[in-house]
């Protein structure tokens, strides 16, 4: 089963570059989870399609759907756990 963790940003949020070396850190540890990165300036149909409202937003999903979605600084153990739940 596929794990992915989406993570919609923008460069102009603070947040964001807060969420990101717990992101960064996470991929270290779980390379077998795919990783992408949203601008959601750059794409807005991504963004809309998954209702993006607010940011850093994470989604983690997997081939059944998503399994987690974090909207706001998120710590990595609650990361962890969507992730684990979603097979990673």
């Amino acid at each position: 089963m596929t794990v992915r963790l989406k993570d919609f940003h923008a460069d102009w949020c603070g947040p964001c570059k807060t969420q990101d070396p717990i992101l960064e850190e996470l991929l270290e540890d779980y390379p077998d989870v795919s990783f992408e990165k949203v601008d959601v300036e750059e794409e807005q149909e991504i963004a809309n399609q998954y209702q993006v409202r607010s940011l850093p937003t994470v989604v983690v999903e997997n081939d059944d759907g998503v399994v987690e979605r974090f909207v706001g600084v998120t710590q990595r153990e609650d990361i962890e756990e969507a992730l684990a739940s979603a097979g990673a």
